[in-house]
């Protein structure tokens, strides 16, 4: 098995992996994204990292991260944000594979972990995850502020 880091000529590719994972998850009509959008973020700003498993040099899965930081460990650490590999691949090794390389990566750069969240209806991947010994995080709960809620916050004035 092979992987590559993507290069800014992938950007449609991205695009692609991006949508056919929000098919999965059945929220093909939150993805807002495109091509230019993807080559700004991801490889003018270096804000995200993309890399690909390769079966025969064709793009069969493929994983974006990007650093966190960990005030705790006071260390950064790598935070999955996509891991998806195409379904006529599945089962052959490259999810495992994508993470393995992630965790290398890890390694190399000296972070202090590994981590992604994972909808909690999708048993077939919270199964994997835990196969390759991941902890669900039990005592922490997600929040989010985005959209107009963000917009609303950030415009408010700090009086």
């Amino acid at each position: 098995m092979d992987y590559r880091f993507a290069e800014e000529k992938d950007a449609a590719l991205i695009l692609t992996f991006i949508r056919a994972l929000a098919e999965y998850e059945k929220m093909a009509d939150q993805v807002v994204a495109d091509e230019p959008t993807l080559r700004h973020w991801i490889f003018e700003e270096k804000k995200a990292e993309v890399i690909f498993a390769l079966e025969d040099g064709k793009e069969v899965g493929f994983a974006l991260f990007f650093h966190n930081f960990s005030t705790f460990l006071g260390r950064t650490g790598i935070y999955l944000e996509d891991l998806f590999v195409l379904p006529e691949y599945r089962g052959k090794g490259y999810g495992k594979g994508l993470i393995t390389t992630l965790a290398q990566i890890a390694i190399q750069r000296g972070c202090g972990r590994l981590e992604w969240w994972c909808l909690n209806w999708n048993k077939p991947s919270i199964d994997f995850y835990l196969s390759l010994g991941a902890e669900p995080m039990k005592d922490w709960t997600v929040y989010r502020i985005a959209g107009d809620t963000l917009s609303r916050l950030g415009a408010a004035s700090s009086n």
